[in-house]
């Protein structure tokens, strides 16, 4: 998957924005506050249908501007394809890919996007919702049909948590949450699924990675933890589901949430068989968050034929040389990568394509 070109008009601040980029490296190079961050984010818009920064789709046009669009041309199984997003303020967004409408919900893998930003290297000591995000937006972008998935069960679970406070504050019967109990087992017990098949082969790609910067001197395992299960094989496990949030059913009413579900599980990192979360150092924390990482190209490519677009947002700066080493060499040659910095100093060592000097909105070669 490759990128040739990207045109802003009224997005964030940029007014009026064509740009075409090598197949390689790009480089964006400035001081802070100059909108680095802000190509990066057109183009993880693009392919997720959301900004990383912001839940507000106002924010990301132009003051006081009625309108604003990103367009990117890209190359996906060597067939060029075009996706444009337009931004109305106060309306929903409008999604052309090849000039054709687009549902939102139907963006996700017409373009791939892996994005590394310094928020990453809490993936592994930050809070569980981290690396749900991160598995979900993984798998999502290689399965369009999970992806359809989820934002199902993301319905279920708001309607039902809305039927719970009605049933506290005496306005329902409990009665009613059989038909959504049902609905929501079945979708937990097919998201979990499909979340333990990806990290099975997610676990052994992130290995091979973590290995490679350790010199062998560590492992690297990912484990899917359950929440609420003893152990980790149920054969029925939407029979399984349906009996938790029956059995947790006073306690869903008085919390007005439900308490059990995919929204409630986590990721496990250990390495050598220790918890990375309780026993890592920084270092290690920060070549396990590289290694899954550089894991998710290869799960991509392996899923979809082809690496996504990288995106590395400042991240050069948070690594030492060694592991920037790993990535740049990792990357060249190999996958499309889009990295801002405010110092060339980092990519002295390594050839890359092309470099874009970043001031107040304007770019320049």
């Amino acid at each position: 998957m490759r990128v040739k070109k990207l045109t802003l008009r009224n997005f964030r601040n940029y007014v009026n924005l064509n740009i075409n980029f090598t197949a390689n490296i790009n480089v964006f190079v400035g001081l802070n506050a100059q909108g680095k961050t802000n190509l990066l984010e057109a183009l993880y818009f693009a392919a997720m249908g959301r900004s990383h920064r912001t839940n507000t789709d106002q924010e990301l046009i132009c003051w006081e501007q009625p309108a604003a669009s990103v367009e990117v041309v890209f190359f996906r199984q060597d067939v060029e394809n075009c996706l444009k997003v337009k931004l109305i303020a106060g309306q929903n967004k409008e999604i052309l890919y090849n000039s054709h409408p687009l549902p939102v919900r139907e963006i996700i893998g017409s373009l791939n996007a892996i994005l590394f930003s310094p928020e990453d290297l809490l993936l592994i000591k930050g809070a569980p919702a981290l690396r749900r995000r991160f598995l979900d937006n993984e798998i999502s972008q290689a399965s369009p049909a999970y992806y359809r998935q989820l934002l199902s069960y993301n319905r279920l679970l708001s309607q039902r948590n809305n039927l719970l406070k009605k049933i506290r504050e005496g306005k329902a019967g409990s009665d009613l949450l059989v038909p959504w109990d049902e609905q929501i087992a079945v979708a937990s017990a097919n998201i979990v699924k499909k979340r333990k098949d990806s990290v099975k082969k997610l676990t052994m790609l992130a290995n091979l990675h973590h290995r490679k910067i350790t010199g062998s001197r560590e492992n690297l395992t990912v484990a899917y933890y359950l929440n609420g299960a003893n152990q980790d094989k149920i054969e029925d496990l939407s029979g399984w589901y349906y009996e938790q949030l029956n059995r947790l059913q006073q306690q869903d009413i008085m919390s007005g949430s439900t308490n059990i579900g995919p929204h409630r599980d986590d990721l496990i990192f250990s390495v050598n068989g220790k918890n990375l979360r309780n026993f890592g150092s920084q270092g290690q924390q920060r070549t396990g968050v590289l290694a899954l990482k550089l894991a998710e190209l290869e799960f991509i490519k392996s899923e979809t034929g082809e690496y996504p677009i990288l995106l590395l947002d400042d991240v050069m700066s948070e690594l030492d040389a060694g592991r920037r080493s790993e990535l740049l060499l990792f990357i060249r040659e190999r996958v499309q990568t889009f990295i801002t910095a405010a110092d060339e100093q980092y990519f002295s060592e390594v050839k890359l394509g092309k470099f874009y000097r970043i001031m107040n909105g304007t770019v320049t070669e």
